[in-house]
């Protein structure tokens, strides 16, 4: 689910639609990023080293990265200092020769500056400032606030983050901490990402917390502040549960752990980050009032972070997924039947404004309230036409094959009509393809 401020400006469609589109570079594949990261709360100030191991997937002459903002004090190709220009938000790379398909290449960039989100028709994407501390908060095009990358949905890779600030912070970075050590009034913090990870899903969480672990059989950690940790401690209390109900439903959790973090500032809507979701001190209530949203973004952690789209017109992958789930959950928890939560979805969207495909719902309306909602729907629709056996087999089987991977609707088609040993072009056009 995205998350960020309030929405500062409404550009026209091209506008929106051409800003998604800069973003990215198909002319090469990125293996690793290796992040050093040093941040000054107060100020908020980064001085940053950013190395990148990438391969050619053509002949270029040009490398061209995503980076918003920033100084950039030094830059190498394999070692050499090469040329480069700033073109808005891209970094346009001279390496010092030619690369050939397939040529493996590693890109290194010093860079200072006062990190910033970037503005325009979904809020203020990427890094922040909380009141005391930041956060990231990525999609869709968030990433290059806080580093340069190949900032496209499809390019996954590994990731090393490391990251120094104020010993008085806590430090969670979407990855596995590999090691810590504090100097004088600061502390480093080391953490690796191994599994192939999107970079709108790469997040860094900075703030006064405290952390407790929810009794699971996957590692599930809380990070809050303290005066919301009694609240929050009843809020996320039964996601254990859903996670035990996710591993049925969707097959085993594909990371391991999983840490949710609840920020002292309030937010528009929880942050989806790979192993990691961020929530609001709005989405605190001790009541567990925002309890369907903890369900979305853990099941986002099979429909979003393990299998990805490989690009922004198949989100319905995602946030259609994420929202069954909370179907899911209700049934589960002695809520609303999805059934019956699907049909309040029909009424709820009918005859909403405007038109929006979900299978391609345009850039302008990507976190459309139809996408997710309908997307829900088309589950629902293909749960009814070939049997709750069927059903949870196919998508058990679809987040099992697709593990770490990237995916497209035509693939997704494919394999619901394996399953169903019937075609479903029909089914899924009328779902997808219609206007709602």
């Amino acid at each position: 689910m995205r998350a960020g401020s309030a929405t500062r400006s409404r550009p026209g469609d091209a506008e929106v639609r051409d800003s998604l589109a800069a973003h990215g570079d198909d002319g090469y594949h990125v293996g690793h990023y290796d992040l050093e990261l040093d941040y000054k709360v107060g100020p908020n100030r980064l001085a940053a080293r950013a190395k990148i191991s990438a391969t050619a997937a053509r002949p270029l002459t040009e490398i061209r990265l995503d980076l918003a903002g920033f100084k950039v004090g030094g830059l190498t190709v394999d070692g050499q200092r090469a040329r480069f220009a700033r073109r808005g938000t891209k970094l346009v790379v001279t390496p010092p020769r030619p690369l050939g398909e397939g040529d493996a290449f590693t890109v290194e960039v010093r860079y200072t500056g006062n990190p910033r989100p970037i503005g325009g028709h979904w809020g203020d994407i990427g890094w922040d400032e909380l009141t005391d501390g930041a956060l990231v908060a990525s999609q869709p095009i968030g990433a290059p606030s806080w580093f340069p990358c190949n900032d496209r949905p499809g390019d996954k890779a590994a990731y090393r983050v490391t990251v120094t600030t104020s010993s008085a912070y806590t430090v969670l970075v979407t990855g596995e901490e590999v090691s810590r050590r504090s100097r004088a009034s600061t502390t480093t913090w080391v953490f690796e990402r191994r599994e192939p990870t999107a970079t709108y899903l790469m997040s860094v969480q900075i703030g006064r917390y405290v952390e407790r672990d929810l009794p699971s059989g996957v590692r599930q950690r809380l990070a809050v502040p303290a005066g919301l940790a009694a609240a929050a401690g009843h809020d996320f209390g039964r996601q254990p549960e859903m996670m035990a109900l996710f591993e049925r439903r969707f097959g085993p959790y594909p990371f391991g752990e999983y840490v949710a973090v609840v920020t002292g500032d309030e937010l528009d809507d929880p942050i989806e980050a790979q192993g990691m979701a961020i929530f609001g001190a709005n989405h605190v209530d001790g009541r567990r009032g925002a309890e369907r949203l903890l369900a979305h973004e853990l099941a986002h952690q099979w429909f979003g972070n393990s299998l990805t789209v490989a690009d922004w017109r198949h989100i319905w992958l995602n946030e259609g997924f994420a929202t069954y789930a909370e179907w899911l959950w209700s049934e589960e928890s002695g809520g609303p039947a999805a059934a019956e939560l699907a049909g309040e979805a029909a009424r709820r969207i009918d005859g909403l404004p405007g038109e929006v495909r979900i299978g391609d719902p345009g850039a302008a309306h990507l976190f459309d309230v139809r996408v997710y909602q309908r997307g829900a729907l088309t589950l629902q629709a293909l749960r009814e036409r070939v049997g709750d056996e069927t059903f949870f087999a196919l998508l058990r089987s679809w987040a099992h094959e697709h593990r770490h991977g990237i995916v497209t609707t035509p693939e997704f088609v494919a394999h619901a009509e394996r399953y169903a040993g019937a075609a479903l072009g029909g089914f899924f056009a009328h779902w997808l393809e219609n206007a709602a």
